[in-house]
Order: structure tokens, then sequence, then C-alpha cells
């Protein structure tokens, strides 16, 4: 038998005790945002930890930080062969509104083979399936065609705020040839993807004040500053009337889309017009000479994200507001850094300032841009690998989401990131009923089990 029946052997005939164990890690509300949860995600490490120490990893701690601790294992009994460093986090997003749900968030159900809880798909099912792909290549071969790390963290959901101080501590004990991710999705159902490329993450809040106190508008209107207009002069600055941003020196270290991921793209064949359907909008905008696909995996935006100040009850208030504010975003991409972006947003705000009100500018957290190039071995590897299972041509995409951890890891250890992921955009992660289609459950079982062989068969 080849490694790929045996596999599916051992999956198939193990599925129901693995979906019951899966349920367990599931049921623990490691709430990462929410403090009342602290126990419960020493819980949730503390049972990663012990599924890794029966799978015969070793080296395997619950490491302290700042926050929530980190889960660390290993086995490198592989002589000669490459290292991956598995990485994933047991957190999961707060449930509200409860209400919405059909099923309790903390209590997995099946329906029409999808697998609904907290965590389902984000990240916690797909975690599981790195610790059965382990299980099984023991159990069917009796050694891993290569050698294997883990990382486990508590707080991506909370931006990751002790990650990086805990890798840049331990780079040693990190150290592998590639960090591979599950916390992605297919390109579509029953289409698989390599998304080797993830945008970063900026933003500002803008408060703007005018006078001391909000103003009467029939004693003092058309004599004093609005902060309201004020703040609307600013936010119309940003971009001109098709999206191209107006930040001073903003694209200047975009790095270009190359002939041939723009060709991979259009081979895609994205349906446009069923996007508009689906959203609920007549028609799309954004950043002119590019496709969809190209504005929203390979180029950045500036995005007004919330706008606040004045009188916003039932009926009307005749007043000048004296505060106004506006909070904004920027996915950036590869090579924009996202301090000096911060920084040219700040002098355009200056720059742009009304006269008669004073602007504060407040920064947010921030991640930069990642991407691995798309012809790297290691990304095609895993494109051969998806082929196998699912049996059409693997998608390779990049993100427009962020996973600030990602641009961490490149920097402090320097290594390709392959983001292997099964989840659906339609799975309802961050959202009430989010839920894991057991298809993909089952097929990425064997996707990974392969996967491993295909890099043990690599020269890195």
């Amino acid at each position: 038998m080849s490694h790929l029946q045996k596999l599916d052997k051992y999956f198939s005939d193990n599925r129901e005790k693995h979906l019951e164990e899966l349920f367990d890690f599931l049921r623990i509300p490691s709430i990462s945002s929410l403090s009342e949860h602290k126990e419960d995600m020493q819980t949730a490490a503390n049972w990663l930890a012990d599924k890794l120490r029966k799978l015969n990893i070793e080296n395997v701690s619950v490491d302290p930080t700042k926050g929530h601790p980190v889960v660390y294992g290993e086995w490198l009994h592989a002589e000669g062969k490459p290292t991956i460093l598995f990485y994933g986090h047991y957190d999961v997003q707060p449930v509200d509104p409860l209400n919405l749900w059909d099923s309790e968030p903390f209590n997995p159900e099946i329906r029409d083979n999808k697998l609904f809880a907290r965590g389902a798909s984000d990240d916690k099912g797909q975690v599981y399936m790195h610790l059965k792909m382990i299980e099984a290549l023991f159990a069917t071969e009796g050694t891993l065609p290569v050698n294997v790390k883990f990382i486990y963290e508590g707080e991506e959901e909370i931006g990751s705020p002790n990650l990086p101080a805990y890798v840049e501590a331990n780079k040693e004990k990190l150290a592998a040839d590639l960090i591979l991710i599950s916390d992605t999705g297919l390109y579509a159902p029953g289409k698989p993807a390599v998304c080797y490329g993830l945008r970063g993450l900026t933003g500002v809040q803008i408060d703007v004040r005018g006078a001391k106190g909000d103003l009467h508008s029939g004693l003092y209107g058309g004599g004093v500053q609005n902060a309201i207009h004020a703040l609307a002069e600013i936010l119309a600055s940003f971009r001109d009337e098709h999206g191209t941003i107006q930040v001073e020196g903003f694209y200047d270290k975009v790095r270009p889309l190359s002939d041939e991921e723009r060709q991979a793209y259009r081979d895609l064949q994205f349906d446009e017009e069923a996007l508009k359907e689906e959203i609920g909008v007549q028609e799309l905008f954004g950043e002119a000479g590019y496709s969809y696909l190209e504005q929203t995996w390979a180029r950045p935006t500036l995005e007004v994200n919330g706008v606040f100040g004045g009188f916003s009850g039932e009926g009307i208030k005749t007043v000048l507001p004296a505060e106004a504010g506006a909070k904004i975003t920027c996915r950036l991409v590869p090579d924009q850094d996202p301090n000096e972006i911060v920084q040219l947003l700040k002098a355009h705000i200056e720059k742009h300032k009304p006269k008669g009100v004073t602007v504060n500018v407040s920064e947010f957290d921030k991640g930069a841009p990642y991407m691995t190039p798309f012809d790297h071995p290691l990304i095609q590897a895993a494109g051969r690998s998806y082929e196998k299972i699912y049996n059409v041509p693997t998608a390779f995409i990049r993100g427009g989401g962020s996973i600030p951890i990602v641009a961490a890891f490149d920097e402090i250890l320097s290594l390709p990131v392959v983001l292997m992921g099964f989840g659906l955009n339609s799975e309802n992660f961050h959202a009430p009923n989010e839920h894991f289609h057991l298809e993909n459950f089952d097929k990425g079982l064997r996707v990974l089990g392969d996967y491993l062989h295909e890099v043990s068969n690599l020269k890195l």
C-alpha cells in the first residue's frame, strides 16, 4: 500500500473517534480577549500539550508569557531530513450575540456534514488536524518522514502581543526549514489553494477638536469651524474619485505584480457578477487598472472604518460639534513598512488640516506584509499534495487579510511560510454559527500527511 492508501484507511477507521476528541477541544471556551476565561486558556494549552505527549512528541512544554501560554514540542529523529515548524492558535473569538447561534457555541454539533462550534474552523479544527496527521503517520509508518516542531499560541485573536518576544527569545529552539500554518482557507468549495502572501495592517485614529464645547448653530454657525466638517475635509483628501490613495509617498515601495502572478489570477476566472449579487452592490469599486483579485490581494488600501461626533439621536439638535473623530486602517503589501506608512499619514493629515481646529493622531497595532514567492519549491510541493486529494489544479493566491505573526516569523526566523488552510469563507469564523465542512477536514488530513512526504524529498 502507498502512504496515501495507508493514511486513507487509518483516517476512515478512526474518524468517529477523532471527531469525538475534537469535540472535547472545542468545548473549552478559550476566549483570549475576556479575562474571565483565563483558566480556560490554561486548560486549552494543557489539553494540547497532553495530546502532543501522547503522540510521543518530545520536550513538550507549556511556556508562560506575559499573557496566555505558548505550547511547544518537537520530534527530531528524521536524520538528514528537513524540519517543519507547525504554528496555530488555540484561542477563539467571543461568541456574542448568543441569540444568533442555532446551537450552543461550545457544545459542538454536526449538521449536514458540517461541524458547528466556536473555533471549529478558526483555528482549533485545523490545529487538531496537525495532531491527527502526525498520529496517523506514526501509526501507519512507525516514524515521520521529516522532523517536526510545534508552536501553538493563545493570543492570535488579540493580535499576538507576546509571541514575537517569545520567538525572539527562542530562535535557536524554533530553528527549522519552513513554517506550516493551517489558518487560511480554500479558494472556493472543492478548489484548493496555497496562500503565498498576506497583506500587512496599520491604522490610526484621528481626533479633531474645535471649540471648547458644542456651540449653538444659530449663534455661532458660519463663524466658527465645525469639527465634523473639518474631519470630513481630511477624510475626503485621502483618495480620489477612482479610489487611488493621495497620500504622498504611499505607493513608493509597493512591489509590483509579476506577469506570471497576473496571469495566474486571470486563470482563476473570478466571477465579479456573482460577487456583486452575493454582497448586494450594483457596482464594484477599486483602483483603476487592476482586477478585483489584484485589488484585494496585491494592492494596498486606505479605508475609513468608523466616524463619530455630534448628535445622532432622534430628531435634531442644532449645534456645532466641538469634537469629531475617525478610525482608519491601511492594508499593506510587500515592501511597505507599517511605521513609515503611519508617518506618511500623519504628514498628510497635518498638510490637509483645516483652519480653526486641532488634530491629534494616535496609532494602532501594526503588522507587516508577507510573501513567499509562489514558485518556491515548498509552495509548489503544497500544490501537488492538494491536487492528489482534491483532483483539481491548485490555485496559488494571496490573502487580503493579515496574520501579524507571519511577518514576525519572517523577520525573526527568516523562514519561508507555507499557508495550507482548509476553511471556507462562508464558515462564519468570528461570527455566530461558525462551522467547518467535514469534507475538507477529511481531505485536509490526507493532504497534510502527503505534504510531509513531499517535503522529505526536497533538497532545501
